[in-house]
């Protein structure tokens, strides 16, 4: 059997409708690319369950994606959705040739898959991408995966879904960085201090502005920049007319993540301020975009150049006021894992 004749089919709770929709999952799409590079004859199928917000099957850069429309609607709709999603896959294993299932987060994606691929004797892989590793998650329990199904995106994933499922993952394999969507590098850095993500509770952008504002006293020239868009975005716009820093901090919204890129290339210190991340790949890209990044997580056990960890909000300070003010300070780019790396590392897993 030709290497023409092999499918990878990836369950994902959604995936872009377009080759516009750069801010969905944009690990995923580097992942997908990625594995389209490093094996161009591999077929792949995406069932996205429940974004984009319509049914319908359609290419995106030459993968086939078929969405089901889930909406995030209530229980009910989702177990619909699952009987859909298991009517396809039965569809798709009479007439191709599946090496795996990958399933993206250890929820309603891997339930199914788990047991489709136990049904049909196809190895089931899931990536533990974050939150799922949290004793919160439900869906474990249905599941039941075993240690050798389970792919941590970060050590401390890893230890983390041990700690609450008493499964200890098989494998780790991070999420890598692109190299190929960087520009040239720019000259100059003009941007002090740079955040990006969805402005929702778990990401504490009320602490980035805090932050912002306590470097701002000592120096008041700073330039922030925010990128980003959710829940949280009038709470973040207050807290930044209460400190008074409207001239050192601006709110871009949500923007390409091309663009955001571009921002990094620019930036000096990337401020990840998030209280629990199963890895953070914008951490990753800051890094190989010459900035320093300074966090409150720590995903893997080995120290990565230029990444700072801290434990609370004046440590942060104090990190970023000391990186900013050392005219020693290096910016040059660090790429610890690299997406085509990571994709090789996937497929000798599916292959074995």
């Amino acid at each position: 059997m030709s290497p023409k004749d092999k499918t990878l089919v990836i369950l994902t709770p959604g995936f872009p409708e377009n080759k516009d929709d750069t801010t969905c999952l944009p690990f995923l799409q580097t992942h997908v690319r990625a594995l389209n590079r490093a094996y161009p004859r591999l077929e792949i199928i995406i069932l996205a369950f429940q974004y984009p917000f319509f049914e319908d099957i359609y290419k995106w850069e030459n993968n086939e994606v078929i969405s089901f429309g889930g909406k995030e609607r209530g229980k009910l709709h989702r177990v619909f959705v699952w009987r859909r999603v298991w009517r396809k896959l039965r569809q798709i294993q009479k007439t191709k040739n599946i090496i795996a299932l990958f399933s993206l987060w250890c929820t309603e994606c891997a339930l199914v898959g788990h047991y489709f691929g136990k049904q049909k004797d196809i190895q089931h892989y899931t990536w533990l991408c974050g939150q799922d590793a949290k004793k919160s998650n439900k869906y474990v329990k249905y599941i039941r995966p075993g240690a050798n199904e389970l792919i941590a995106m970060s050590d401390f994933l890893k230890r983390e879904f041990y700690k609450n499922h008493g499964v200890e993952p098989g494998q780790v394999i991070p999420i890598g960085v692109d190299t190929n969507q960087f520009t040239a590098q720019c000259s100059e850095r003009t941007i002090d201090v740079l955040g990006a993500g969805s402005l929702i509770p778990l990401k504490q952008y009320d602490i980035f502005t805090k932050v912002v504002g306590s470097l701002v006293q000592e120096l008041p020239e700073l330039q922030a920049v925010l990128c980003g868009d959710g829940p949280e975005r009038n709470l973040i716009i207050n807290h930044v007319i209460a400190l008074k820093i409207q001239e050192n901090m601006s709110l871009k919204g949500e923007v390409p993540h091309a663009d955001v890129l571009q921002y990094m290339q620019r930036t000096k210190i990337f401020l990840h301020t998030s209280n629990y991340e199963g890895f953070g790949t914008v951490c990753l890209e800051a890094l190989h975009a010459g900035a320093h990044v300074v966090s409150f997580t720590q995903p893997m056990d080995v120290t990565i150049p230029h990444w700072h960890h801290v434990s609370n909000k004046d440590e942060m300070v104090m990190k970023v006021k000391e990186l900013l003010t050392d005219e020693l300070t290096p910016f040059y780019s660090v790429t610890p894992y690299k997406a085509d790396d990571v994709a090789i590392a996937m497929m000798a897993l599916f292959e074995s």
